[in-house]
C-alpha cells in the first residue's frame, strides 16, 4: 500500500485500488487531491488493467471541501471566490487541470470500477461517473449538488451522466439537486448492481477479476469502440469496428502483414 495525503494506492497484479482516505471529512475533495489523482493515473494506466476507486469511512466522497467555497479557505489552495476573480483564460486553464484528475479513468488501457457507498455528492458523484462501471452499496446517496450552489458540474461528469441515464433524467437529477438512492441508481442504469455495504469491496473485486479473464487487447479496443458509438452513425461505427479488428488480427498474428 502506497500513497500520500488523502489517497492510498494498492497494486495487486493487474488490479489497482485507489482509496480516498480522509474519512474525518467524508473524503471531501481539494485541488491537491485532484492533482494527486492525475499523477496516480499517469503511473497506473500502463501498469494495470483494472482500477477500483473506493472511499474509506462512512462516505465515498462528499465532494468539494466546503472550506474552498468560503473565505475560510485551505492553506496552500486557492479558494473558489479567489479563482472567480481571475481572468477567464486562467479560470479555464485551472479547471482543465482539475479535470485531469478524473480524465484518466476513461483511458481505454484500463477498465475503471467505482465501488460507491454512503454519500457521493458533487465531485464525489463525478468521480464515480468518471469510472466505466459502478457498483453501489445499499446505503448510497448520489447527488449533483453544484446547481444548488450556483455553479455547474465541471469535473467531466455531465457526459457520462447523460450516457448512463439519458438527457431528460440527467437534467432532472442535476436541476433539482436531489438524491438518488441505490435502488433507483440500478433501475436507471447509473449502477450495475446494489449490494449490502459489507459485500461492496468483494463485489467490485469479483467484477475486476472477471474483466481480467478476457483479452487485454480486445477489451482495450472494445472500450474505445463503445466510447465512440454514441457520436457515430452506423456506417462510421462499422468502419471503426473493421479498423479495430485489423489491429487485433495484427497483434494476434505477431507480425505485420507484408
Amino acid at each position: 500500500m502506497t500513497g500520500s495525503g488523502d489517497l492510498l494506492v494498492e497494486v495487486e497484479g493487474e488490479i489497482a485500488t485507489v482509496t480516498l482516505d480522509k474519512p474525518e471529512r467524508r473524503n471531501s475533495q481539494t485541488p491537491a487531491l485532484w492533482r494527486e489523482l492525475a499523477a496516480i493515473g499517469a503511473d497506473l494506466v500502463d501498469r494495470v488493467r483494472v482500477v477500483i476507486v473506493r472511499g474509506n469511512g462512512e462516505a465515498f466522497s462528499a465532494g468539494l471541501d466546503r472550506a474552498l467555497l468560503s473565505g475560510e479557505g485551505i492553506e496552500g489552495e486557492q479558494s473558489i471566490p479567489a479563482l472567480m476573480a481571475e481572468a477567464d483564460e486562467t479560470i479555464d486553464a485551472v479547471i482543465d487541470e482539475f479535470q485531469q484528475g478524473f480524465r484518466w479513468l476513461h483511458d481505454p488501457r484500463i477498465v475503471s470500477i467505482a465501488a460507491v457507498h454512503g454519500y457521493a455528492i458533487g465531485g464525489g458523484f463525478q468521480l464515480a461517473l468518471a469510472c466505466d462501471l459502478r457498483v453501489v452499496a445499499d446505503d448510497v446517496r448520489f447527488c449533483m449538488k453544484e446547481p444548488a450552489l450556483g455553479i455547474v458540474p465541471d469535473l467531466g461528469g455531465t457526459h457520462p451522466l447523460v450516457a448512463a441515464v439519458g438527457y431528460a433524467r440527467a437534467l432532472e437529477i442535476c436541476a433539482t439537486a436531489r438524491y438518488v438512492d441505490a435502488a433507483e441508481s440500478v433501475a436507471i442504469g447509473l449502477a450495475l448492481t446494489a449490494v449490502p455495504r459489507e459485500q461492496l469491496d468483494a463485489t467490485a473485486r469479483d467484477l475486476a477479476t472477471a474483466v481480467l479473464a478476457t483479452s487485454a487487447g480486445a477489451v482495450r479496443e472494445t472500450k474505445w469502440l463503445l466510447g465512440q458509438a454514441a457520436e457515430n452513425d452506423l456506417d462510421d461505427q462499422r468502419a471503426l469496428e473493421r479498423a479495430a479488428q485489423l489491429r487485433r488480427f495484427e497483434e494476434l498474428r505477431g507480425v505485420p502483414r507484408g
